[in-house]
């Protein structure tokens, strides 16, 4: 069982933001206990995807990957949050239907060297599963397909990427988002009764990202220190990535000129 004090402590949540939840703590608890009986099949299914689809990373048109299901306490915390951000939307979430609006229970992360290289990994994964926009998810209750047996991309994949980054995305093939300091490709794939949420980074990237999400995100984005230092850390993520990419071309260049003497 929950304990509501020592919960709203650990993860910064102050009781009136909790009360703008408009959600009970009954509820909440009823959806933890829930989810941690499937967490064990979650996992098992998380295993089973990248076992088909991914452990062949080079047909996959990737450096390496890693998967995890979402801890327990974090999805309490993302009702919250996300209850309080957007009522309307999840006004109907409760034990029985929570998994078929998170759609990051079971995540995967697909990494690359070069930041160019994620159209590889987008022409794999859309080769192997549906990509009809017709199936794209709006509502998430009502719009849920319940065939266990049907996989597909239930949402038009996204990329979050840098102000000022190079045009390396193709806005016909992905939804492209500006964002100051994020870069992430996303996919949301219907499996086996489940969403599988897939980002894609370079290893530069991920190397930031842990670091900012286990310092910063989502509980001290107000902490300015904290901010800043993350962002400096962005920074040299990004230069590093440029750098990386213009070090390969830079081979390619003396490979070619190579072959032409």
């Amino acid at each position: 069982m929950l304990d509501k004090e020592q919960f709203l402590r650990e993860y910064n949540i102050e009781e009136i933001e909790f009360e703008e939840a408009e959600i009970s703590w009954k509820e909440l608890e009823a959806i933890y206990e829930d989810y941690e009986k499937r967490e064990d099949k979650l996992r098992g299914l998380g295993k089973d995807f990248v076992d088909e689809y991914l452990y062949d990373i080079e047909r996959a048109g990737i450096h390496s990957y890693r998967y995890r299901t979402k801890a327990p306490g974090h999805l309490i915390e993302k009702i919250i949050r996300k209850r309080r951000e957007n009522m309307e939307k999840f006004a109907e979430i409760d034990r029985t239907n929570y998994y078929k609006y998170c759609t990051d229970l079971i995540g995967i992360r697909v990494f690359f060297l070069y930041r160019e290289d994620w159209i590889y990994f987008h022409n794999y994964i859309t080769s192997v599963f549906e990509n009809d926009p017709l199936l794209y998810v709006e509502d998430r209750l009502r719009d849920f397909d319940e065939d266990e047996a049907h996989f597909y991309i239930a949402e038009r994949p996204k990329v979050y990427k840098r102000s000022g980054d190079s045009k390396i995305y193709d806005e016909k093939l992905i939804d492209i988002r500006a964002d100051g300091i994020y870069r992430s490709l996303h996919y949301i794939i219907k499996y086996k009764g489940y969403y599988v949420e897939i980002q894609g980074r370079t290893l530069f990237e991920e190397g930031w990202s842990e670091v900012d999400h286990d310092i910063v995100y989502p509980y001290f984005q107000d902490d300015v220190d904290l901010k800043d230092f993350s962002g400096l850390l962005n920074r040299l993520s990004g230069m590093a990535d440029e750098m990386s990419s213009y070090f390969r071309r830079i081979k390619q260049k003396k490979e070619e000129s190579k072959w032409k003497e």
